[in-house]
């Protein structure tokens, strides 16, 4: 045996989506890591040792423009063009690589810290060190920092440190949330093993083992789906537990839940109610994927009441989007719906009191342990969520670390640092503008080759019947004030009615206000275009939404040609999942106007006033995601503008040494690790192929500073050998990976 000592700035404890994300962020800051890590792989549930999906803010393609950016965003981009299959070995693959490329951070696998040195009195503690076992190298390793992060899940560091938790569900009247009981328990969400399938090819019989479960004699064939193709996280609802204590007594969770999947592959074989012959186990888990455990007590917590109201909490620095879901205690032993859903009316915001402890004075925490009621840890504990709260905590590590501070006086005095250092790495923080001193960019004047200036989707590639009410969503820049034409074919003579709705809040893309309502005449015809007159000039840019009320007499066209900055919805559509699994409220607007059938597709419209709305100006107006508008430049379609170019000159000379570009990757596409749907291509087809920076010389001429080729990545950092003066810089797109046109960002430039 070896004993061992390990000092850095910053230990992480649990490599998990957030453990991975709050390591690699510190470590892009220039801070010393130790991720540490109780499994030989990273990526804890989504790893493939228990393959649970990544879900997060998009909500399954519910919710829009709502993809993360930052560590997370990045490997879903990668993981998208790698396995497109979604293999969950690939995956653990994007995940290790994310870390292993990270210089200043070091990985210790299978290494279970078990123990923590703490002192301090009860309202003042704080850790020394925290000491683990490596499996199998017989490496006892005792680490040390000043900063500690408790991305464990089951909150185990901060629990031997005296951290203060909560545990179960919190009684009504403690925050006034509706979805609580009314009386506090010991209740969590439960645990879950899952099993892959696969088709033989040949006759494959099974004869199950003496400890599977006769399902037979439970409500699971009656109240659950069983279908013999699904596998992986088709089956989530094989959860139990919750009524019981999800870590001490996770063997025996773990022993019910390997026997009722043995009894459901039983049932599907051997019933005779499914085309299953050829059918075999490919693999089936052996590590329960935990939901939720201690949540510890932050200076804040999250509450349902905040998640439904979108509390645009001040420090902020991260965002959610997942319905609140709660399961039933008994699992997939309830007669109930196995999920119950309450929806926001799009992504709320996390606020960063909440991801560190309120009486240890050293440790942050992130993924499902952060600082929220058990209702509010209901939509918080999705992975890709965790992972987007872990960046926020590892940033937040590494600038306590360089200032040499605790984290509660980072939140009371450098919160602005904190969300401008994650906005420079590109973070997930929703309606926080670019304010860095630093940038030199933001005071450079622009121009462009071209830039978009009308709204129109004209060519048709498929007929839309308006058997419902449906929606086009545009930018109101600086308004609507003129006339949209709208393709369409009339049974016979009849109206058409058209209602502008503001959507009350720049992060939501739903109807909260009617603002303006048309009913026109429409004449027996078809493929003709209708014109309707609507009048809208909000005091500021913001979307507009659209609405067409159904006419069973008139059949719409949707032109399969996107455009960033417009969204097609229509309503009323069926969800396309038994209420016995997932029970969502069809009333609720996110629910009620879907665009999941409408992907990548728009109602065929043109519109005769001008837009401000993809001008080079978004590219420094601070946001760098769509935000009450697109948020980007958007030139004229390259068959237009061979070689779109955007330039940034400034009155007096500047020293520039880096230089960063946001290509657009259309955050609105649901992307998921282990692909429950594939998307038709590889490489979001918005970012930018190939391209150029120029610089000018004295003479004016322009003089290629770089150029990159094949690129298929969100965001590109350009750091020069030397520094150089400078009176301008040039973008030159050469070519997308599909987008017609070319779509940019954001472009920041620093000494």
């Amino acid at each position: 045996m070896r004993n061992e000592t390990i000092r850095s700035d910053i230990t992480v404890v649990g490599g998990g989506l957030a453990g991975v994300c709050a390591a690699v962020a510190a470590a892009r800051l220039g801070r010393k890591v130790a991720l540490v890590q109780n499994r030989p792989v990273l990526g804890g549930n989504s790893s493939s040792e228990v393959r649970v999906w990544v879900c997060g803010a998009t909500a399954h393609g519910t919710n829009r423009y709502a993809r993360e950016t930052g560590i997370m965003g990045e490997m879903f981009v990668e993981n998208q063009y790698r396995n497109p299959d979604g293999n969950p070995y690939l995956w653990d693959m994007v995940v290790l690589e994310t870390v292993l490329t990270e210089p200043n951070l070091s990985l210790y696998l299978n290494t279970d810290v078990h123990e923590v040195e703490a002192d301090g009195e009860e309202e003042a503690r704080q850790i020394r060190s925290v000491t683990g076992w490596m499996m199998g190298s017989e490496r006892r390793i005792r680490f040390e920092s000043p900063i500690f992060l408790d991305c464990t899940g089951d909150g185990l560091v901060g629990f031997l440190a005296g951290a203060k938790y909560r545990l179960g569900r919190e009684a009504r009247h403690e925050f006034g949330e509706a979805w609580a009981p009314e009386v506090a328990d010991d209740i969590t969400l439960g645990s879950t093993l899952l099993f892959y399938t696969k088709d033989a090819g040949h006759p494959v019989k099974f004869v199950p083992p003496s400890f599977a479960k006769d399902i037979t004699q439970t409500p699971i064939p009656l109240k659950r789906v069983i279908r013999s193709g699904d596998s992986g996280c088709h089956y989530w609802w094989i959860e139990w537990g919750g009524e019981l204590d999800t870590v001490h007594d996770n063997e025996r969770i773990r022993d019910e839940l390997s026997a009722v999947i043995y009894g459901i592959w039983d049932y599907i074989k051997n019933s005779g109610q499914f085309d299953a012959d050829h059918m075999t186990l490919e693999w089936v888990g052996s590590i329960p994927g935990k939901r939720e455990y201690r949540r510890f007590l932050g200076d804040y917590t999250l509450t349902q009441n905040d998640i439904l109201a979108q509390e645009p909490f001040e420090d902020r620095v991260a965002f959610g989007g997942w319905s609140i879901d709660l399961h039933p205690p008994q699992g997939m032993y309830a007669t109930e719906s196995g999920s119950k859903h309450l929806h926001a009316d799009g992504n709320y915001h996390i606020p960063f009191r909440s991801l560190y402890s309120a009486n240890v004075s050293n440790l942050l925490f992130a993924g499902r342990n952060i600082s929220a009621t058990h209702v509010a840890f209901g939509t918080t504990r999705v992975m890709a969520t965790c992972a987007t709260i872990g960046e926020a905590a590892g940033t937040a590590a590494a600038l306590c670390a360089e200032l040499g501070i605790a984290p509660r006086e980072l939140s009371r005095l450098h919160t602005p640092l904190l969300r401008q250092t994650l906005l420079r790495q590109d973070a997930s923080v929703l309606g926080v503008a670019n304010e860095d001193a630093a940038d030199l960019a933001r005071s450079a004047k622009l121009s462009a080759s071209s830039f978009l200036s009308r709204l129109a989707a004209e060519s048709a590639d498929e007929a839309y019947p308006l058997e419902r009410d449906v929606a086009l969503l545009l930018p109101a820049d600086p308004g609507l004030a003129g006339t949209i034409e709208w393709r369409l074919d009339a049974a016979q003579d009849t109206e058409l009615t058209v209602e502008v709705w503001s959507t009350g809040r720049p992060e939501n893309y739903v109807p909260a206000a009617l603002e303006s309502q048309t009913t026109v005449a429409v004449t027996k015809g078809d493929d003709q275009w209708v014109p309707v007159r609507l009048v809208w000039t909000p005091e500021e840019a913001q979307n507009a939404f659209v609405i067409i009320r159904s006419n069973p007499l008139v059949q719409l066209y949707l032109s399969h040609t996107p455009l960033t900055g417009l969204l097609a919805f229509e309503r009323g559509t069926a969800a396309g999942v038994s209420k016995d699994l997932e029970d969502h409220d069809d009333s609720q607007p996110v629910v009620e106007w879907s665009m999941k059938r409408l992907v990548r597709k728009t109602f065929c419209f043109r519109a005769d006033f001008a837009t401000d709305a993809y001008r080079p100006e978004h590219i420094l107006d601070g946001y760098k995601r769509p935000y009450g508008g697109p948020h980007l430049w958007l030139s004229e379609p390259m068959a237009r503008d061979a070689q779109p170019w955007v330039e940034l000159e400034w009155e007096n000379e500047q020293v520039v040494r880096e230089i960063q570009l946001i290509f657009n990757d259309d955050v609105n596409e649901d992307l998921i690790n282990l692909h429950h749907h594939r998307t038709p291509f590889e490489i979001i087809p918005e970012l930018v192929k190939n391209y150029r920076l120029e610089t000018q010389d004295p003479a004016g001429n322009w003089i290629t500073l770089i150029t990159e080729t094949g690129n298929r990545w969100r965001k590109r950092v350009h750091r020069l050998e030397t520094a150089i003066p400078v009176k301008a810089i040039r973008l030159v797109v050469e070519e997308t990976s599909g987008s017609r046109q070319a779509e940019v960002i954001e472009i920041r430039v620093y000494e």
